[in-house]
């Protein structure tokens, strides 16, 4: 869409050049002879830009400048302004205005700053937007549950948001720790500020000095530009470190120093550099019997550890599944263009009796997985995948717990089912991607592509790919 800008000045010369300059530049022109003129143009129709003179009758541009920053702070103003008067056009900076521009006109200089002003306007306004988008999402009210453990963590959320100290959130992989770290984030005084992730288990243990602290220039071989760390970027707002307890001792002592003195350094420097950031750390690892083997420090997870918030298992949290369950439908309705009405009671039923090992992100699969594949109004109990539809599935994912009967049973069948299953659930939770699937059951990337093969569980991606 064409921006729109407004020209106020009491020359009719100079609207009329300016009218056509900025028309040929592809912009939509209106103009007003002075500040009154322009106010009633602006309560008639909105505008993303107002080029005004300085000097006018009836309202000047200082007065047309504080109008507008009072009415329509989104409108971005360039103040017009005769040789001699820069002192007022400094002035009207300081009150809001973007630039100003001298008299007599160079085409080329005005062409230039209106594209920039308009492309800075227009990305303050997507920043704004973007960033209520996500005040909005990672809301404590869409986290989804009405389940007492539930709202023990909405009781959190309000209380730790407001406080300045680090949080540690603990809990299984897929319980929605993530989510909690945002939803702190974005309802406290923060929010305005960066939300930066690292995660500690995924960036190799020689990259993460540098990913974390940033580098200098020819610090190591690929140091080719000096280069922030996450800590830098994060500064004022919160660095998020997921999967804390995968850190290498040598990154905790330095992570350690980043948190009692507030500063960093980065890889290849000799100074210091001042940090002011706000650490939630997750872990689905006891830290505390990390710290007894040796391997995790115990003053890091002391400074760590001030405030904990340990999020339930979904097994713990049952009576939340069929909500949970129903906001994933609706979601990957839209986002799968489906039209699947509901769940049936019968396969609700199913969905609440099964354990979840692998938390809410695997009701998540397990729910995208079915509205992808279903072809009629509602999800029957057929369409669920086997390992929660069936009662061997939902005991292997369980406890593994197979009792041996008077006539015995076949080990190699069973053993090859529970290897299925558990494939499949790893398939889940890996998002198709077999390389990181291969990691969550320890076995190598060979292995893992063999094993899909074996019993024909369909294409996984060989690459890692990006995660949400």
């Amino acid at each position: 869409m064409k921006s729109r800008v407004l020209v106020v000045d009491d020359e009719e010369s100079i609207r009329e050049f300016l009218e056509i300059m900025l028309k040929k530049e592809g912009y939509e022109v209106a103009n007003a002879e002075d500040g009154l003129k322009a106010k009633e143009l602006l309560a008639k129709r909105a505008f993303d830009m107002i080029i005004s003179d300085l000097q006018m009758p009836n309202m000047n541009g200082l007065e047309l400048l504080k109008h507008v920053k009072e009415n329509y702070p989104d409108l971005v103003f360039m103040m017009i302004t005769a040789f001699g008067t820069t002192e007022t056009a400094v002035e009207a900076m300081k009150i809001g205005a973007y630039d100003y521009l001298t008299k007599p006109f160079k085409i080329d200089e005005v062409r230039i700053n209106v594209a920039n002003a308009l492309r800075s306007r227009n990305l303050e306004v997507e920043n704004r937007t973007l960033k209520k988008e996500l005040t909005k999402e990672y809301s404590f009210q869409n986290i989804v549950g009405n389940s007492e453990a539930m709202h023990r963590i909405f009781d959190l959320i309000k209380r730790v948001s407001m406080a300045p100290s680090n949080i540690l959130i603990t809990g299984e992989s897929g319980t929605g720790k993530e989510v909690v770290a945002k939803a702190i984030h974005y309802n406290g005084p923060l929010k305005e500020k960066p939300f930066v992730t690292i995660n500690c288990g995924a960036i190799p243990e020689q990259l993460m000095e540098s990913e974390m602290f940033g580098h200098k220039k020819g610090s190591f071989t690929s140091a080719i530009a000096d280069k922030p760390g996450l800590f830098e970027v994060a500064d004022g707002g919160t660095l998020f470190l997921d999967e804390v307890g995968e850190l290498p001792l040598n990154i905790q002592v330095k992570l350690l120093r980043a948190l009692q003195e507030r500063v960093i350094r980065r890889v290849g420097a000799n100074e210091d550099i001042k940090v002011d950031v706000r650490i939630i750390a997750a872990t689905n690892r006891d830290l505390e019997d990390m710290v007894k083997a040796g391997t995790f420090r115990q003053d890091l997870y002391y400074r760590l550890n001030v405030i904990n918030i340990r999020t339930p298992a979904l097994r713990e949290r049952k009576d939340d599944i069929p909500l949970l369950a129903n906001y994933f439908l609706k979601k990957y309705n839209e986002r799968l263009g489906k039209t699947v009405q509901g769940i049936s009671v019968e396969a609700m039923e199913i969905l609440k009796k099964y354990d979840y090992p692998g938390n809410v992100r695997e009701l998540e699969n397990v729910i995208e997985r079915t509205v992808a594949l279903e072809g009629g109004a509602t999800i029957l109990p057929e369409s669920l995948p086997p390992i929660v539809n069936t009662p061997t599935g939902r005991k292997m994912a369980s406890s593994h717990e197979i009792e041996i009967g008077p006539d015995g049973i076949d080990l190699d069948k069973v053993l090859g089912q529970i290897e299925k299953e558990l494939l499949i659930k790893a398939i889940h939770s890996a998002g198709g991607i077999k390389k990181r699937g291969a990691k969550l059951l320890h076995i190598t990337f060979r292995s893992m592509r063999y094993r899909v093969e074996k019993y024909n569980l369909g294409t996984m991606d060989d690459e890692e790919g990006d995660e949400e």
